[in-house]
């Protein structure tokens, strides 16, 4: 027996001392990737020395002898440490994920062949002005410098993924970082799923009326009828209105439009500072994950300095200033995408039916190779209107007759592209004039530029417009037949059509992705706007104070109070708070009267630490799922984020939305407070299951956590418990600090959309302004820079966005110098 325990003894003793060996073995290869950030290479590509300057958040500040040798210096620092993330960015944009992640990135890659973006990227990269070119030209060597330097000295592949997946890279070229942008525009377009949505919707639905409830208009003038969906095409049934939800790897940029592009920006004018210069806040608000998709950096230019938040394969600031100007983006949710259902011939299922009869398909075969799977051949289309779909897309085929199929129009499908190119001409410019007339040539995704020089604001709708017949069928808000010629786009509206607003007369302007106009179709610009909530909170915050300053304004972008829960809290509650007899501990009517007490002295702000939050969100998500139920059944699944305008509508029976509260199959007639009180036991339930009994006890933050999750090995087993960044956070789905939750699964709540980045640019001080990230600069997981900022982000603090040259210097972790090779 003793014998028998000394040899376990030194059995076990030989396999933690193995454990140890692998583990150090492992930590070495993948540690070699780490750039040395205090280093001088020699490279091709540059006509003179250049300085990558980082500062202590690791923020490179790029200094070259020209523009090109800038740009080399940023596509340099952006494989330094993002690596991987270009090299998904780009696979992504070609349709060969495939190739790496096999079988589970097939559906993503048969959709992005089909839209063909990388294609007409290359045919735009060919069309470039020779200013653009250059840029893209030596951005491009940047990253085939540092990749040349990771083969030649064995420095860990580049990135520790590649030492899990077999993903060579070839080198980077100009047509990449123009289907980046479009790959970001798809990512962004959320009219495709709504237009679907709405005909889905249409055909369940026998009131018309029933449809403005669940799908409102958002406040303004009323819109003209429209036909039902059926009338368009009675061949589709509601059996066909039902379907299996679509299914999206981390990778796939086709997210539920719930998750498109949002954003809020807003700026005063001198008049409305305290001290008398400019000021813009800005967050862009994308999915989270790790790391986040923006990268800060700061490129000293010809023009002068800029300094903002980039994107990873893109040589541009896309939010930031200069010393003269300051820019930022919201999505704009322009109607930039129609749906059309096109007929087939019945005598030939290779054409389809046009204005002027039968024209056959552009046909091309597309090879998919897929890791440790045979190839597939997947045969695209493309119609008069834009390329042919599947019907699984967006749940397509749900609303497809037999003999026809769907094809989609957008502003990204255009080889006549020149958006990257216009963004640089804003980064460019000085003043708020120019950088309107910058922008003159942007093509997609459309957003709204907000602009401030040290005298003016503004903001401009830039992004092609498309220009639709009055008589078009839908009005481009459902699919609609696609041979029909008053539905087809007849070219783009002007530049000039496109929404605009300097130097208001209130001194303050902004947007949170609400509507900013109101015109009557065919200029309408959209009937879909990403917000009728946060823009309550965000006028009495702007109107509260008669000047404002950095901080006021830094204090409006982490604001946590829901205007939704202070309007809908009253209605819901109107006849349950502080009725009923007492009742003991341990009833579920003891436990109502807790959560109606608790909620009864709240004043909205969602803040992490706080037991009402999670009460008010489980009751409110609770309710909508009893109202939509019973009329929509499956389809109700769709509806996975609360739709305020509906619930208020319901409450006060708006054009008879009140009949949405009682149960059709019922007998007796139930009311929205009969619901109210439903909903509420619901939510309790649920909460008890899942957090407890004790409410006082509850925390937001616990249930909405910040989930920055690594898109390819945040599943994998002990590695996401270092590649994942969770936080709790405050905020919720209608705070101006936004925190969109994921609507479904077994943590509903957690918040997976809001602001990657944050910026304040006060033009009294520049150099006062301020910037940060949701994780870190670098996308190593070993990198002390992977999430060194994730904890200020969480807080609300910012790091300084200084183009100060000296300061960067003082405190900087480590200079590159790349020097001209011999």
């Amino acid at each position: 027996m003793a014998l028998m325990f000394r040899w376990l003894i030194r059995l076990a003793v030989f396999l933690v001392a193995l454990s140890v060996v692998v583990l150090v073995l492992v930590y070495w290869f993948a540690a070699r990737s780490l750039p040395d950030y205090d280093d001088t290479v020699e490279v091709a590509g540059v006509s003179a020395p250049v300085e990558i300057v980082r500062d202590n958040a690791n923020v490179p500040h790029i200094f070259g002898q020209s523009d090109e040798d800038v740009f080399f210096g940023l596509g340099f620092a952006h494989a330094q440490d993002r690596l991987w993330q270009l090299i998904t960015l780009r696979r992504t944009a070609q349709g060969r994920l495939s190739e790496v992640f096999g079988t589970a990135t097939i559906t993503t890659d048969k959709l992005m062949r089909r839209y063909d973006i990388y294609r007409l990227a290359v045919a735009a990269a060919d069309k470039l002005d020779p200013e653009t070119e250059a840029a893209l030209e030596a951005y491009s060597a940047g990253i085939n410098a540092r990749l040349d330097q990771i083969n030649t000295e064995a420095l860990g592949r580049g990135a520790p993924e590649m030492w899990l997946f077999n993903a060579p890279m070839a080198p980077w070229r100009p047509a990449d970082s123009l289907a980046i942008t479009k790959l970001m525009g798809l990512q962004m377009s959320g009219h495709l799923e709504a237009e679907v949505l709405r005909a889905r919707v249409s055909l369940e639905l026998s009131d018309p009326d029933r449809l403005r409830d669940i799908l409102p208009e958002a406040p303004g003038s009323g819109v003209a009828a429209l036909p039902e969906y059926a009338a368009l095409f009675p061949e589709v049934t509601r059996r066909h209105a039902a379907a299996a939800p679509m299914a999206r790897h981390p990778l796939s940029p086709f997210k539920r439009q719930a998750f498109a592009g949002a954003s809020n920006a807003w700026a005063a004018a001198p008049s409305r500072s305290a001290a008398g210069g400019t000021l813009l806040a800005n967050d862009p608000h994308l999915g989270f994950t790790a790391p986040a998709i923006w990268y800060l950096a700061r490129m000293e230019l010809e023009t002068g300095g800029v300094i903002g938040g980039t994107i990873p394969g893109m040589p541009v600031v896309l939010t930031g200033r200069s010393a003269d100007l300051g820019w930022g983006l919201t999505t704009a949710y322009v109607d930039d995408q129609d749906v059309y259902i096109e007929e087939l011939n019945p005598d030939n299922a290779e054409e389809y039916r046009t204005p002027d009869g039968f024209k056959k398909f552009r046909k091309r075969a597309s090879i998919i190779n897929i890791a440790d799977a045979d190839p597939i051949t997947v045969t695209l289309r493309w119609t008069d209107n834009g390329p042919v779909l599947p019907g699984s897309h967006y749940n397509l085929g749900s609303i497809t007759p037999p003999g026809h199929v769907a094809s989609v129009a957008s502003t990204l499908f255009t080889e006549e592209d020149t958006s990257l190119a216009a963004a640089m001409k804003v980064m460019r410019a000085k003043s708020v004039q120019q950088a309107i007339n910058a922008a003159t040539d942007y093509v997609a995704p459309a957003q709204n530029l907000t602009l401030v020089d040290r005298d003016t604001i503004a903001m401009k709708t830039i992004g092609a417009m498309p220009r639709r017949d009055a008589n078009h069928q839908s009005e481009g808000r459902m699919p609609s037949p696609g041979w029909i010629a008053a539905n087809r786009w007849d070219g783009m509206l002007p530049y000039t059509a496109n929404p605009e607003f300097i130097a208001p007369a209130g001194g303050i302007l902004g947007n949170t992705n609400n509507k900013t106009v109101d015109r009557p179709f065919p200029n309408h610009v959209s009937f879909v706007w990403g917000d009728t909530q946060r823009v309550q909170r965000w006028q009495r915050l702007m109107q509260n104070r008669e000047v404002h300053t950095r901080d006021s304004f830094i204090e409006a972008q982490l604001d946590t109070v829901s205007p939704t829960a202070r309007s809908l809290l009253p209605l819901m509650g109107a006849e349950l708070w502080f009725t009923g007899e007492a009742a003991p501990d341990g009833t579920p009517e003891r436990q109502r009267q807790r959560a109606l007490d608790l909620l009864a002295g709240w004043s909205g702000e969602m803040n992490e630490h706080l037991p009402e939050p999670l009460i008010y969100a489980a009751w409110i998500r609770a309710l909508q799922d009893r109202l939509i139920r019973d009329e929509l059944g499956p389809l109700a699944q769709e509806f996975t984020h609360i739709q305020p305008l509906f619930i208020e509508r319901a409450f006060r029976d708006v054009q008879g939305a009140a009949k949405w509260c009682d149960v059709r199959q019922s007998a007796p007639v139930e009311t929205c407070h009969d619901m109210a009180r439903l909903a509420l036991d619901d939510a309790l339930l649920w909460i008890n299951e899942t957090w407890g009994t004790q409410l006082e006890s509850l925390r937001w933050g616990d249930a909405h956590q910040a989930t920055h999750d690594h898109p390819v090995l945040g599943d994998v087993l002990l590695l996401r418990y270092f590649v994942n960044i969770r936080q709790s956070t405050s905020g919720g789905d209608n705070t101006l600090q936004r925190g969109l939750t994921r609507g479904t699964g077994k943590d509903p709540f957690f918040n997976v959309h809001g602001a990657g980045y944050r910026g304040v640019y006060d033009f009294a001080d520049p150099d006062s302004s301020v910037f940060v990230t949701s994780t870190g600069q670098s996308g190593h997981f070993l990198s002390r820079h992977y999430d060194d900022m994730a904890q200020l982000w969480r807080r609300g603090e910012y790091i300084p966005m200084s183009l100060d040259a000296e300061l960067a210097r003082a405190a900087a972790v480590g200079v590159t110098r790349l020097e001209p090779a011999q």
